[in-house]
């Protein structure tokens, strides 16, 4: 083990923790939470530096640190390939996804489900399974991996550093929504990128830079006979401690055990679909953009920061091995559990070894900020995109008279759930084996998300594409990919120095196989299956498709239009002496898009310092954010003046609710809806000759960085 944190490290890290209290409590203070949509989607209200940095370090969690690094540890540059596609699909995101979403009106995906097929099976089946993945996947993984590097670097009780993270964790999410979630990760991602670039510079100062890790990691292989004198071990040269031949190739041959080409183009592509562009998780952060442009420049900022993960985190790996070849690289199960406590290998301890040896006092704090940044980050983003789900979509079914205050409090009591059964996953965690995390996760991902995939495309791209397709289209996918993980689990890999006697299609059918397969099956069966029944109604293919997405040319003329009525409509006298002209209701009753306050136009003597409740609801909130169908009577006055005892006034602070009196609130005419929609797709020619451009540089950079890695 390197060298133990100092005093400088720990205040480095305490210094972490109050920054980001104080941020996420100051945009927990600022922020409308008493409303759905401020709560769930920040108001619609978050710039794309906010956003795109939001998506950075949402997907880059402690997962990528420990398990992408270990990859690049144990086979090289292959898994650099998962951030160089992310960087290609997250503009097909930006460019087809969000404009449909943002045209019919959702912002969790099973409700996208349930506009563009119709019914509640798809809705419930894809709600169900996005909340299993969360918890089983991400979750899971993401605490086994900041366990292991808190155990790597500080030495603390695994339990306590779980609780104490993920009590903080939820505790800024609860109280403060996604506005806060947004903000703090945008401290996450320069503390990230700051601590990892560091630790990359440090690293390639020591092995010669980029051409020094190319030559020594392939001679990175460990002193078996120096292990075997200091160590009373058994050895059976069956477990693999080469660097494999094509370590520095990214896509590799078709029957190569990490990535196949074959199998990642048609294979892994459509689970990251899922992943990239119906993944609740990172939709939700886009849709919390003011307008398509912002979305749009979210997903170019984030594609550029993707390809940061080869250099800061893979590459970092590949290096630790090099360094610490005779520990990463360990030659037997007895020799891996003595190093790391794991049978199935050692590489996972690659980052935070490399960070403890490597890092001088004070950065090694950074660094472990930077773990416990992305650590919270990730689980702030599954906290609030799985009670965003569980309220709207689950919740909702059963209590359809529901208020927006209380489905508010649902979200936030379903994050109390959420941290309670995180937490007593914990020994299952320390159970799991080691192995290759990453991998670990995509395989799982690989066997359930293609069939999704399938779904989200079909109903985006094919209008034909009915209910009864889909879900039969999905279901053939999701019990076939079920049943190839439950053999998965019931064949078991056994320990390298064993005989691996697996059946055949487990031990030589590689998944991203079985994941094109999936895909491909279940589009076949939505599209039969739609073909031989009746086809969609209009209204459900009206808005939901990429087909229906409006092009606005010219910008919404309402506001110029409502200013020119109102300076030619009469002057009147208020009574008093002085004079006013009439104010349209909507006017008086709304915000402007963009959160400024409206003051009413000449007022009179006694209103001069009159300004609007900011607390009510913009049109976008109204329309977006289905709080038209949600507002429901409030209870009788008489109830809003009872005196509230201390203890309740504290909780609604920290909820976010605010008492007022009882307003009648209009729904949205479908005039008003259509102009939101014409003001959130507007994109002015000289910026969509911008993005456009950026979208050009990006995708040829993804396509420049698989061809220089591959060769």
């Amino acid at each position: 083990m390197g060298q133990a944190m100092e005093t400088a490290d720990i205040a480095v890290v305490a210094l972490y923790f109050v920054l980001v209290l104080a941020i996420g409590l100051f945009a927990m203070w600022r922020a409308n939470r008493n409303t759905v949509s401020g709560y769930f989607l920040a108001g619609r209200s978050m710039n794309w530096v906010v956003i795109g940095a939001s998506l950075f370090v949402s997907n880059i969690g402690s997962e990528h640190f420990i398990g992408l690094a270990g990859s690049g540890a144990a086979s090289g540059f292959a898994v650099g390939a998962w951030e160089f596609n992310a960087l290609l699909l997250l503009q097909l995101l930006g460019w087809v996804f969000i404009p449909v979403y943002i045209h019919c009106g959702v912002y969790t995906m099973p409700e996208y489900l349930s506009k563009r097929y119709g019914g509640k099976r798809l809705k419930v089946y894809f709600a169900a399974l996005s909340i299993m993945l969360y918890v089983f996947t991400k979750l899971s993984v993401d605490l086994y991996a900041g366990a292991l590097f808190i155990q790597e670097s500080l030495g603390w009780n695994l339990y306590l550093s779980i609780i104490i993270l993920v009590g903080m964790t939820a505790l800024l999410t609860v109280t403060g929504g996604l506005v806060t979630v947004i903000y703090t990760d945008t401290l996450q991602a320069v503390l990230m990128i700051g601590g990892a670039l560091s630790l990359t510079v440090l690293g390639m100062v020591k092995v010669g830079g980029l051409e020094g890790v190319r030559e020594k990691y392939m001679q990175a292989v460990p002193n078996v006979t120096a292990i075997l004198a200091a160590n009373n071990f058994t050895y059976t040269n069956s477990c693999q401690i080469h660097p494999k031949p094509d370590s520095l190739r990214i896509l590799r041959g078709p029957l190569d055990e990490d990535i196949p080409w074959p199998g990642f183009l048609l294979g892994q592509t459509p689970a990251s679909i899922w992943y990239w562009c119906a993944d609740q998780v990172i939709v939700q952060r886009v849709l919390a953009a003011k307008n398509i442009v912002h979305a749009k420049g979210s997903t170019l900022m984030a594609g550029f920061l993707k390809i940061l993960p080869m250099f800061i985190i893979v590459i970092p790996g590949m290096i630790s091995r090099i360094l610490f070849v005779d520990e990463i690289a360990c030659i037997s199960p007895e020799h891996c559990m003595q190093v790391c406590g794991s049978q199935a290998g050692c590489s996972n301890i690659a980052y935070p070894r490399l960070v403890m040896s490597v890092m001088p006092i004070g950065l090694r704090g950074l660094m472990m900020a930077v773990m416990i940044a992305a650590l919270m980050s990730d689980l702030d983003s599954i906290f609030n995109s799985a009670s965003t789900i569980f309220t709207l979509d689950i919740y909702k079914m059963f209590r359809k008279c529901a208020s927006s205050r209380e489905l508010v409090v649902v979200g936030r009591l379903f994050v109390v759930i959420m941290v309670g059964i995180s937490i007593a996953w914990v020994p299952v965690i320390i159970r799991m084996q080691g192995g290759q995390m990453y991998l670990y996760i995509q395989e799982i991902a690989g066997y359930l998300t293609p069939p999704i995939a399938a779904l989200f495309m079909l109903g985006v791209f094919w209008k034909r594409c009915n209910e009864t397709g889909a879900f039969w289209g999905g279901m053939t996918g999701f019990t076939l990919g079920t049943l190839r993980l439950t053999l998965g689990f019931v064949y078991r890999e056994p320990r390298c120095d064993q005989l691996d006697d697996r059946p055949f299609f487990i031990t030589h059918i590689h998944y991203m196989y079985v994941a094109a397969t999936l895909f491909w099956i279940s589009g076949l069966v939505a599209v039969v299956v739609s073909l031989c029944t009746p086809p969609p109604s209009k209204d459900k293919i009206q808005n939901t498709t990429v087909w229906g997405v409006p092009k606005v040319k010219k910008p919404p003329v309402r506001d110029t239009e409502e200013l020119h009525a109102l300076n030619k409509s009469p002057v009147h006298c208020n009574g008093n002496g002085t004079l006013h002209k009439p104010i349209p209701v909507d006017i008086k009753k709304e915000k402007i898009l963009d959160g400024a306050d409206i003051k009413l136009l000449m007022p009179g003597a006694d209103q001069e310092h009159m300004t609007l409740n900011t607390d009510l609801p913009t049109p976008v909130e109204n329309y977006g954010n289905r709080l038209t169908d949600l507002m429901t009577k409030e209870k009788d006055s008489s109830s809003h003046n009872e005196e509230k005892g201390v203890c309740m006034r504290l909780f609604n602070r920290i909820c976010g609710h605010k008492e007022q009196e009882p307003t009648n609130q209009a729904k949205v005419s479908e005039e008003d809806q259509e102009r939101i929609i014409m003001e959130m797709l507007y994109e002015p020619p000289r910026i969509k000759l911008l993005l456009n451009f950026g979208l050009l540089v990006v995708c040829s950079l993804g396509v420049f960085m698989f061809v220089y890695f591959s060769l």
